[in-house]
């Protein structure tokens, strides 16, 4: 990783050549300018692919799921597929990828935890098995439309997992929406869901059947991930803590980390200048991420706050490094996929910040980021890819962008 961008001209281009797999890409920044207001993303697996999943962010009903491609010689990402989703999508995943071919496999929570499948009906199709200038003399119409044209690609619903509250059993269709999930690397079969019920609930994707349901917090659970490896999850709520899960032992977890308590106005309150109508309550964490580099260490953010925890699950209770650098609350984290020691997170001060978490000073703490880059706008979400490790997603206002790190 470079300690800054390279010089980058004004449309984003560079001197310099870069290649994933088959892909020619002579820039530092791709763009997809979408429709409508963009929040979940997240890199396809497949290392032949240079695609995103990515999610609207509409206060309705109706919402979309986009898969997004850069072709060879193109200089915007275009659509190849959508697919209408209830709700906005709290999380959007690929499943992930195993040497041996198989279904192309994606999900998204929400109401329900969605799987869908991408299937392209024409193996000689645009990105399979044509020659170079074939594609390059589609390129411009891909570019100018910002879609696949005579597009060969379908996505189907494969699956809708409904967990049923534990809360409100006696009301036999209600289901609490879901925050987050995540899907389990080493056994992608399984995975594991959070919801504002305060239950987490592990799945078994080839029979669509609840593995095991549990309640992981007193509050809301805001987001869930697996540890590498099949067994371990942990997951933050409402209620401030980090808690970890083992599934070969449900009826103990463990706390690793509580957010120190804050006084709030009461719930109700009308004179919050009051003391009686003050209450002492730990601020909340929203996201997570596990380190799958060195499984020792997690990634959390609290509610409001414009830095990022970094904890060790061997030395529980206090964060051994803070990563401080953002001007306004931190909206997302995530870890380089290839690396132990990065990580990148985004604000809504309009930064994506990278991480060195081994030059944490004597007072555990890193204020200065090996890479910025300034967004257009808040950004609400970032995704890393494992397949291309040199390029990191993030999302804001109307737009994708694929960064160059």
């Amino acid at each position: 990783m470079r300690s800054s961008l390279p010089t980058v001209a004004s449309d984003g281009s560079s001197n310099a050549t870069a290649g994933e797999g088959a892909l020619r890409l002579n820039r530092f920044i791709y763009d997809y300018q979408a429709p409508w207001p963009t929040y979940s993303l997240h890199w396809s697996q497949r290392p032949s692919e240079f695609r995103i999943g990515v999610g609207s962010f509409v206060e309705d009903h109706r919402n979309k799921l986009e898969i997004i491609q850069l072709f060879d010689g193109a200089s915007v990402f275009v659509k190849i597929a959508e697919v209408d989703h209830p709700y906005p999508a709290t999380k959007f995943l690929w499943s992930p990828f195993k040497s041996s071919p198989g279904p192309d496999l994606f999900a998204a929570s929400g109401d329900f935890l969605r799987i869908y499948e991408l299937s392209n009906t024409d193996v000689n199709s645009v990105t399979q098995g044509v020659d170079d200038m074939a594609v390059s003399n589609r390129i411009g119409s891909l570019s100018r439309r910002g879609s696949l044209p005579d597009s060969r690609y379908k996505v189907q619903c494969r699956a809708t997992l409904m967990s049923h509250s534990r809360s409100n059993q006696g009301k036999k269709d209600h289901c609490a929406p879901l925050t987050s999930f995540d899907w389990n690397e080493t056994n992608p079969s399984m995975c594991v869901t959070s919801s504002v019920d305060t239950t987490c609930t592990v799945w078994d994707i080839s029979t669509q059947q609840a593995k095991t349901q549990l309640i992981a917090h007193d509050k809301e659970v805001y987001d869930v991930a697996f540890a590498r490896g099949t067994d371990i999850f942990a997951s933050v709520g409402a209620d401030g803590s980090v808690r970890m899960f083992d599934l070969r032992a449900l009826e103990h977890s463990t706390i690793l980390y509580e957010t120190s308590p804050v006084m709030v106005p009461s719930v109700g309150a009308h004179n919050s200048s009051k003391s009686g109508n003050m209450s002492m309550e730990s601020p909340p964490l929203l996201r997570l991420s596990w380190n799958k580099q060195d499984p020792n260490y997690l990634a959390t953010f609290q509610m409001g706050a414009a830095s990022v925890l970094i904890l060790d699950i061997r030395y529980p209770a206090a964060p051994v490094v803070e990563l401080v650098g953002h001007g306004a609350t931190v909206n997302g984290v995530v870890w380089a996929p290839h690396s132990a020691s990065h990580a990148c997170s985004v604000s809504s001060d309009s930064n994506a910040l990278v991480w060195d978490i081994s030059q944490a000073s004597r007072s555990r703490k890193v204020c200065e980021p090996m890479l910025t880059y300034k967004a257009g706008a808040e950004i609400n979400n970032v995704s890393w890819s494992a397949a291309n490790t040199d390029w990191v997603a993030v999302a804001f206002g109307n737009k994708v962008q694929a960064l160059k790190v």
